[in-house]
């Protein structure tokens, strides 16, 4: 019988593992062109966070993702903490961070410069206060208005939160911050209005993995009808909500909803835990035929979010490798180096603003393209695994 201390040192080791695989995958990707607006372009905290982390660590993609693979940590270590006193049994916990910490939208978080780790950090951080301390932190609700603007979902789930408790000053507070968080950040409903209600389960499928995300559905409606609606549930319920109500309309950014969907996972595996054991053994067939089938998908995320590149060799169309957008360019640019090629020019704002972060700035002695149809005198290939997959077209101008 593995006793309380075993499964804690267990933890810890399996998180040192994962962490080590973080930074080197992080290693093995390209800066993105989001991710290069973050750094040179748009001013906000992640953009600090991230700018400090390069000075600090050198301009290189370990010092880029460094900030968000510690938002995970934090994010693991305060989830862990935080379910302490929730399950019943230490291997349920147990279970429950290890769920967690293998997330695809959790894992995948903690490589790319975006808010989504940070904003779940900030998020547990905020839960772990109100229940430790049995009342809210206006100190952090009025912090996290400087952070971020997808916080004023959690005003407006804390509003409603309110409204259930009656209290006034917490609902006059989230109110308000929800107002100004609008009027700072604003409301993106530009577009030509389009449905993407499918797409935005798929995106959230992708997150928990399907089997997961469907039992989280269930759990968030189960909670509901049966009035078991805690600050937790109001979190991720108004975020799921919200998220699926836009879509009906435009495409949103999955980033600003999906911190507050995974913050109900130990709820969800609770839930699962108690409707399993409350069945005799020869009718707990279909829970451990699913909790194994689920650990198997989350399995394969790990191994595919480490050694990603062989895809491409399955992949007739290498756009819809899912890490695609964070490929080639560094190789790009390493190869540029070697040709003693240190400035170029190209029409594409993507790739030039892409290429400045490893050190190729803009210059007119060559033109650079994608496109074949250019009269070139050399080019750089990048091939994965003995397969040709970018090519980069290169003019001497001067």
């Amino acid at each position: 019988m593995i006793n309380s201390k075993s499964y804690n040192y267990l933890f810890y080791f399996l998180l040192s593992i994962l962490v080590v695989v973080l930074l080197f995958v992080s290693n093995t990707l390209s800066i993105s062109y989001k991710e290069a607006l973050n750094v040179f372009e748009n001013t906000s905290v992640l953009t600090y966070i991230t700018k400090t982390s390069i000075y600090l660590f050198g301009q290189n993609d370990i010092a880029l993702r460094l900030p968000f693979i510690v938002f995970y940590i934090l994010s693991v270590l305060l989830m862990y903490k935080s379910t302490e006193k929730y399950f019943k049994y230490d291997r349920d916990r147990f279970l429950s961070i290890i769920i967690f910490m293998v997330l695809p939208g959790v894992l995948s978080a903690s490589l790319l410069v975006n808010s989504a780790i940070m904003v779940t950090f900030f998020t547990l951080l905020y839960l772990y206060f109100f229940h430790k301390e049995k009342k809210h932190s206006y100190i952090l609700l009025f912090l996290y208005l400087l952070i971020d603007n997808s916080f004023a979902i959690l005003y407006f789930a804390i509003f409603l939160f309110s409204l259930k408790s009656k209290d006034k000053k917490i609902l006059i507070t989230s109110l308000v911050l929800f107002s100004l968080s609008m009027y700072i950040y604003g409301f993106e409903s530009d577009g030509k209005p389009k449905g993407y209600f499918l797409d935005t389960f798929a995106i959230y499928s992708t997150i928990f993995s399907p089997l997961l995300f469907v039992y989280f559905v269930y759990t968030i409606y189960r909670a509901g009808i049966k009035n078991e609606k805690t600050l937790t549930w109001y979190i991720s319920a108004t975020a799921l909500l919200l998220s699926l109500i836009f879509s009906l309309r435009q495409r949103i950014y999955i980033e600003d909803y999906a911190p507050y969907v995974v913050i109900s996972l130990p709820y969800m595996l609770k839930t699962f835990y108690h409707s399993y054991r409350v069945r005799l053994k020869q009718f707990r067939k279909k829970h451990y035929i699913s909790a194994i089938l689920v650990f198997i998908m989350l399995f394969l995320n790990v191994i595919l979010t480490i050694i990603n590149k062989p895809l491409y060799l399955v992949i007739p169309n290498e756009r819809k490798h899912f890490a695609y957008k964070y490929h080639f360019i560094k190789e790009i640019a390493q190869e540029l180096k070697k040709r003693n090629i240190d400035s170029v020019y190209t029409t594409d704002e993507r790739l030039q603003l892409r290429l400045k972060y490893y050190g190729i700035k803009k210059g007119y002695n060559y033109f650079i393209t994608f496109n074949k149809a250019t009269i070139y005198t050399s080019s750089i290939t990048v091939n994965y695994y003995g397969r040709d997959l970018k090519t980069l077209y290169i003019k001497k101008v001067k």
